[in-house]
């Protein structure tokens, strides 16, 4: 009996390095997922220079992009950190940017983000804007095309949040006087 339970799961194991196999002989570039940026992330913002430091991964902009729902974009706690409430059709629609990102990055943006504890990552569908053309291993999305990518909005929030402030983009440097305190800062 055992050697037949074996011989079953033999095509398993095999399927499974098959597999494992031409993952590695994969384009890095298919691997990618799209990721939406809209806070400190952003070009021109404190933590933009993470989404190209090697260290943590690779990212490729693609386009900056328009969300097709409204959200609370709002800037919140001691830190003025920039947090997006998935309220659909509250708030205003939220600009930002669609990057490509490996799965080193996307995992480095999970920790750096606080998944799942301060944020989650949702699928959300944006309407792109300004693109790049052509990007390693592809095409970037065409200005007015729907493109679907992961977001990280608010898992929690203090009650009184919705009723901030809400913005259509986020700058650290705006005219709302709520400049977003480094990480470094903070030590």
């Amino acid at each position: 009996m055992r050697r037949c339970g074996s011989v079953h799961r033999l095509p398993v194991i095999v399927a499974s390095i098959i597999f494992s196999s031409l993952q590695r002989r994969l384009p890095s570039s298919v691997l990618m997922t799209h990721i939406f940026v809209y806070g400190t992330l952003k070009k021109g913002q404190p933590n933009y220079y993470r989404m190209f430091d090697s260290t943590n991964g690779k990212a490729e902009f693609l386009a900056s992009a328009l969300t097709t729902q409204k959200y609370p974009l709002v800037i919140a706690g001691e830190h003025n950190i920039p947090f997006l409430l998935n309220i659909p059709g509250r708030g205003h629609l939220v600009h930002g940017e669609i990057y490509k990102v490996d799965e080193q990055m996307l995992k480095f943006l999970d920790d750096f983000e606080g998944v799942p504890a301060m944020y989650q990552r949702t699928v959300v569908k944006l309407e792109a804007k300004e693109a790049v053309g052509q990007v390693e291993g592809g095409v970037t999305p065409a200005p007015e095309s729907i493109v679907e990518a992961f977001m990280y909005s608010a898992t929690s929030y203090q009650p009184d949040w919705p009723s901030l402030p809400c913005y259509e983009r986020y700058d650290s440097y705006g005219d709302h006087g709520l400049q977003y305190v480094t990480r470094e800062a903070r030590q």
